[in-house]
């Protein structure tokens, strides 16, 4: 049954799916500093302890005034309230200088700016009369006390830690990061910068750095090891140690049917049972994904943008579920096409590189082979080129991946 499973092309969705369905979240949660949670996901609510704002506050630089003692005639200041200090007590039928932030006055329901006021020595005169909270932060417009600030499951980016600060926190809890191991494979694969030591037809080892770049986005501590050789007891020996020490196993390359792939075979030595193997992807079909005991194993194709938009399609949400984020799958955007797209009739959904042109329009990049990273730098966005369609004409509406959103 697993053997049917494994060689049949799964849809794009359903293996997403499958993957998630995969996902546990690993360990207990931990306890961090607001300043040092970028990245990770909150492991309970947090709430507002008080109102937010806790008191009315001016929103303008100004005067503080209750509105209906405002005419034509001009009014006393009888006292100022700067951001920091007490609320003063204002005089009846007087005004109250005060600066953005400051408390207001408890007799005071209106904020009139200050670019339409004339003062004159101890007197200010309006130039229309103001309505009831204008200009006014109200204590609770925000939150009130015991209000949900930020849910368990959200993911902690510059404006959510600003937003734990606001709350008064110094300390949460936080999802555990996911251990990632990922392993290049392949007799070709050479360490960038070595090329002077190396004859033949080597290769600079591109991915395993992005990727590892892109699961300490998602929140994972990744630990990236030197490529193996295409050798199947040295395969065997490295899955083993890492399959052991991970949550998430990711391999790249030698997951295809060539006679030196010997990654599907080490896997299944290792006791790693397939869930499928291909998914009708362009670029990424041969990914193998499996697990043994609590280890989830990605086995990504070799082409270093096959295996980078996989992992971003498979691996990155495999590790947000692995956090219990509670928007784990990538988000599609609408977008115009600027020019027409034509291609050989295909039953794999295609993720085409393209960019965004003058007119806010995308067009596709010349680079689209699954080895050209220059194309994948070129790129804005990833147009979804369905299965089965043939072609799509100029100004056909299209879904598209943000490339930035997806930490490419």
């Amino acid at each position: 049954m697993c053997e049917l499973r494994c060689l049949r092309l799964l849809a794009f969705d359903e293996a997403q799916n499958r993957v998630l369905a995969l996902a546990k979240v690993v360990g207990r949660s931990e306890h961090v500093g607001v300043m040092a949670a970028t990245g990770l996901v909150l492991a309970r609510d947090e709430r507002a302890r008080v109102d937010s704002p806790a008191f009315d506050a001016s929103m303008m630089d100004g005067y503080a005034v209750r509105a209906a003692d405002v005419t034509d005639a001009a009014l006393p200041v009888s006292c100022e309230s700067r951001a920091g200090g007490s609320a003063p007590t204002m005089a009846l039928r007087s005004a109250c200088r005060i600066f953005t932030g400051a408390p207001l006055p408890k007799e005071a329901d209106a904020v009139v700016m200050q670019e339409d006021t004339d003062r004159e020595g101890d007197l200010v005169r309006f130039r229309a009369r103001p309505a009831v909270g204008a200009f006014v932060r109200h204590r609770g417009d925000d939150l009130h006390a015991g209000d949900v600030a930020l849910a368990r499951g959200t993911r902690l980016g510059a404006r959510e830690v600003a937003m734990l600060a606001s709350l008064d926190l110094c300390d949460i809890d936080v999802a555990p990061s996911p251990r990632v191991t990922i392993i290049p494979t392949g007799d070709e694969l050479r360490s960038p910068g070595k090329g002077a030591e190396h004859d033949g037809a080597s290769i600079p080892e591109s991915t395993s750095g992005a990727l590892g770049l892109m699961a300490t986005r998602a929140g994972a501590r990744p630990i990236i090891r030197a490529p193996v050789r295409d050798d199947a007891t040295d395969t065997r020996r490295a899955f083993e140690d890492a399959l052991g020490s991970s949550d998430v196993l990711v391999t790249i390359g030698g997951v295809s049917v060539g006679e030196h792939d010997v990654v599907r075979a080490a896997l299944d030595a290792c006791g790693v049972e397939l869930d499928f193997w291909r998914v009708a992807l362009k670029p990424g079909k041969p990914l193998a994904v499996g697990r043994r005991a609590g280890t989830v194993v990605l086995g990504l194709p070799g082409n270093p943008v096959s295996a980078m938009i996989t992992f971003a399609m498979f691996g990155v949400p495999l590790l947000r579920a692995m956090q219990g984020d509670s928007r784990p799958l990538p988000r599609t955007w609408r977008a115009t096409l600027g020019r027409a797209i034509t291609r050989p009739p295909s039953d794999r959904l295609e993720l085409a590189r393209a960019r965004w042109d003058e007119r806010g329009e995308v067009v596709l990049v010349e680079q689209q082979t699954s080895a050209a990273i220059i194309g994948l730098c070129l790129a804005d966005v990833l147009v979804c080129i369905p299965p089965n369609i043939e072609r799509l004409d100029a100004g056909a509406t299209v879904d598209v991946y943000s490339v930035a959103e997806l930490g490419l």
